[in-house]
């Protein structure tokens, strides 16, 4: 049999086919009695929602079985620029200022895709959502980090997220004439940062000063806690012109496997975007599209008001973190108390001593603490340093992430699981 001789794999693909999801949903899926390694709802999806989901299915309207717009079903982007017209304080044309994507994950595919060449630097702010890095690289190119670092508070509290700060002159190094692009994801997966306005307005000055865009993760934005505000770094000065916003109705309204993000920004910039989308996907899932516009017509009609879906939740979230931080404090594993997200990273420290060492592993200790504790204990977590490049990822080897976007029942289970394990480690 004739063998091939060259290489099959396109070079942009070296150093980037391991994925800590296949693996460790793999991992939950095998073990877990609960899991709260990857980020979704256990909870369902609004009752609204749903039945503008069997509204569209079943209303009559046989046209919502076909092809719509490509770069968005008309009602939706409609509603959303509408919605960020309200959010940014300026006129959006829905057909040029917005667009559709399969989720949020393609819409970031698409800004790399359409917008870094060859050589082009991109900074990326660590801890960062593990897509990013391999992102840049599918494009050509060049990831430069920066990380957050912690200040803990000195009075014996817990950690919060917004104890995790860039150094100004640090970040300021990292932009040269070769940066294309800065990464900003607030509020930021895994941490639960919910970056400051004076922060964003550092990050908006160096865009500013070096031409560079600004691709914004905005995935959470309404998940947001103890009275916190998520600042868009679009509203502020000069950034419109050089920011794409990404968004997420599967964080938005709990319903992770619809797939439908979108885009908002100017048509200079979503003009390219919409060439990748066009000649990848083409079009997402028109069903899906209708629904999530009835969604946020909803919304839009409720906006502020105590019975929105976008008040209502993250007072249910927070309900839910605070749980999650209690019983981990209890069993002394030191959680960092987030500002927003689904997220909360805990300092495992405390535990080392009942994950065996391996010797000569080059495994990072909290991929094998992570493999371990659901191997045994039946609880699924991420380990942290899968959210670090590889020159730091080994300073953050003694933190894992937990989802607290849960049913009451799922986290009491876990809550029982550590319990059960503190009782066994005093006993």
């Amino acid at each position: 049999q004739a063998k091939m001789s060259r290489p099959l794999q396109a070079r942009r693909l070296e150093g980037i086919d391991k994925n800590i999801w296949v693996e460790f949903v793999k991992l939950a899926v095998t073990y877990s009695k609960v899991n709260l390694g990857q980020g979704f709802p256990d909870f369902p999806a609004p009752d609204f929602l749903q039945e503008a989901l069997a509204r569209a299915l079943g209303g009559g309207n046989h046209m919502l079985h076909q092809y719509t717009r490509a770069f968005g079903h008309p009602p939706l982007v409609k509603v959303l620029a509408q919605f960020f017209e309200k959010l940014l304080g300026r006129e959006l044309d829905p057909m040029t200022n917005v667009m559709v994507t399969v989720g949020a994950y393609q819409a970031l595919f698409c800004c790399f895709q359409a917008l870094v060449d060859e050589g082009d630097e991109v900074i990326i702010i660590e801890p960062f959502f593990d897509c990013y890095e391999p992102m840049v690289k599918m494009a050509g190119g060049t990831p430069v980090f920066v990380p957050l670092r912690p200040n803990p508070p000195k009075d014996g509290k817990l950690m919060s997220s917004a104890d995790w700060q860039l150094d100004p002159a640090e970040l300021a190094s990292k932009f040269s004439e070769r940066t294309k692009a800065i990464v900003l994801n607030s509020p930021n997966n895994p941490l639960g940062k919910v970056f400051s306005r004076g922060e964003l307005g550092l990050i908006a000055e160096l865009c500013v000063k070096h031409d560079v865009l600004c691709f914004s993760d905005e995935v959470y934005e309404w998940l947001v806690y103890d009275g916190k505000q998520h600042i868009r770094i679009a509203s502020l000065q000069g950034m419109w012109d050089r920011t794409v916003i990404i968004g997420s109705a599967g964080k938005t309204f709990s319903a992770t496997g619809w797939k439908v993000g979108w885009v908002v920004g100017p048509d200079r910039l979503l003009q390219h975007l919409r060439t990748v989308h066009q000649n990848s996907v083409y079009h997402c899932a028109t069903i899906a599209q209708e629904a999530v516009a009835q969604g946020f017509q909803r919304e839009l009609m409720l906006y502020g008001k105590p019975d929105s879906y976008f008040v209502q939740l993250p007072k249910e979230l927070q309900q839910k973190r605070d749980w999650l931080v209690k019983s981990l404090d209890a069993v002394g594993m030191k959680p960092i108390i987030p500002e927003g997200t689904y997220f909360l990273v805990a300092d495992i420290s405390q535990f080392k001593s009942d994950v065996p060492d391996v010797p000569n592993s080059d495994e990072p200790y909290d991929y094998r603490f992570t493999k371990w504790m659901v191997k045994n204990k039946g609880l699924a977590a991420i380990p942290l340093s899968a959210f670090y490049s590889e020159a730091h990822k080994n300073n953050y080897t003694n933190f894992i992430r937990f989802c607290f976007a849960k049913e009451e029942a799922t986290l009491k289970a876990a809550s029982d699981i550590l319990q059960k394990w503190k009782q066994e480690k005093t006993s």
